[in-house]
């Protein structure tokens, strides 16, 4: 395992180069226009497309780099650009980390590449977890998946929520518990793929965010869905293995939803990051700008303390999401929770420097017409999804006591 740096080599200076120009000139400018359409922006992802970005081979490079810092950097430059955009761009990425968490290399070989489809034939992956009456108990979801034997399919059942790209998705990846073993709580659940047009499933409402209103989500409705057995991820040898191991009490906090998710938690902390640094930047700028009794207010205390707490909190929040990063790349055991530190530190980082931005900015700050009133709803986001900051804390508690903290 090599030692963790933040020294970027020239090759991921070099990519994180032209995600920014990509965020700073056709993200960025587009962002208020998105945000107020409350639509999916198809022409940027379609741009993104063009160039290359919005593509399994950029991901599957970015996944590949050694240091697992080059896919986080990335999303924390896209989301300085907006994170509503950003999470269009980047919502079948969530899909494509579910298939490589828990899909055998056949499986990722064959689904991985049509979660984002080509130029000219754009397709679109929904991650479905998510349950109204589970909310962040895992344990405690309730989409169901029976098997025939006799034709080797799953029969899914149930409604996810709060579902990027839900419905609109050519592809989605549904989390559930095999029927008989409801009690098992995570032990008995799996990941299916459910293909383009498959039918049985539909969309539910989608819902009117307070912010990330470029990135759609809404429910998913599962009425009967079949799928073959080759659509459970990891295949049915591994459930039952792992379905064994829950009923024997020694493997009970093991799954693929929570695999997911410790996979994805730094890269979602980026996002969170790329947010704050947004708005530390703009009123940064703002504050050497405007004056007050003949003088620049960066120069009033008030001010220059709120930008030095700012930009303290957003570096010491990237350095928690590289340094999680890096563990999950290398196969160490993130022993002390150090995704969970790391998206709740960055979330609750997001959403106070987007307020003191706000409150540097003034009534300026409070008005539609500046960005920052933007940046402070979408921030908000990131303390709720993939697990809220109580739930960030349940788990931490956790790690560092070893009790079985609720």
């Amino acid at each position: 395992m090599s030692d963790f740096s933040m020294e970027l080599n020239e090759d991921q200076l070099q990519v994180l180069r032209w995600v920014h120009d990509f965020a700073e000139n056709v993200v960025r400018p587009a962002a208020h226009e998105w945000d107020e359409r409350e639509e999916t922006p198809w022409p940027i992802i379609e741009e993104a497309a063009r160039i290359g970005l919005y593509s399994f081979d950029f991901v599957a490079n970015c996944f590949a780099d050694p240091t697992g810092l080059l896919f986080p950097l990335v999303n924390e430059e896209l989301a300085w650009g907006d994170a509503g955009i950003a999470l269009a761009l980047l919502g079948s990425t969530l899909g494509v980390a579910g298939i490589v968490a828990a899909g055998t290399p056949e499986q990722v070989a064959e689904w991985a590449p049509r979660c984002f489809g080509h130029v000219g034939g754009i397709q679109l992956t929904a991650l479905c977890v998510s349950e109204v009456d589970a909310g962040p108990d895992l344990g405690g979801m309730r989409t169901r998946a029976e098997y025939d034997a006799a034709s080797d399919t799953w029969t899914l059942n149930g409604t996810k929520t709060w579902v990027t790209n839900g419905g609109i998705a050519d592809i989605h990846l549904v989390a559930a518990s095999a029927e008989s073993d409801l009690d098992l709580g995570v032990g008995g659940q799996a990941f299916f793929i459910v293909p383009p047009k498959t039918p049985g499933l539909a969309m539910g409402r989608k819902f009117q965010k307070m912010g990330m209103r470029a990135s759609h989500t809404a429910e998913v409705v599962l009425h009967d869905v079949t799928v073959p057995g080759r659509c459970l991820l990891g295949g049915k040898d591994r459930l039952d293995e792992r379905i064994a191991r829950a009923r024997e009490v020694t493997d009970g906090n093991s799954s693929a939803t929570t695999a997911a998710f410790e996979a994805t938690r730094p890269a979602v902390a980026a996002q969170a990051v790329g947010i704050a640094r947004a708005a530390y930047e703009y009123a940064l700028d703002y504050a050497k700008q405007r004056k007050t009794f003949g003088r620049p207010i960066i120069e009033r205390q008030a001010v220059a303390f709120k930008l030095a707490d700012m930009r303290t909190r957003i570096d010491a929040s990237r350095l928690l999401y590289m340094r999680a990063a890096s563990m999950v790349m290398s196969g160490t055991a993130l022993t002390a929770a150090e995704g969970s530190m790391a998206k709740l530190f960055a979330g609750e980082t997001a959403v106070w420097v987007s307020e003191q931005a706000i409150q540097i900015l003034g009534a300026c700050g409070y008005s539609r017409e500046y960005p920052v009133e933007r940046w402070h709803r979408d921030s908000k986001a990131y303390t709720i999804f993939e697990g809220t900051s109580e739930t960030q804390r349940l788990v931490i508690a956790r790690a560092i006591s070893g009790v079985d903290v609720q």
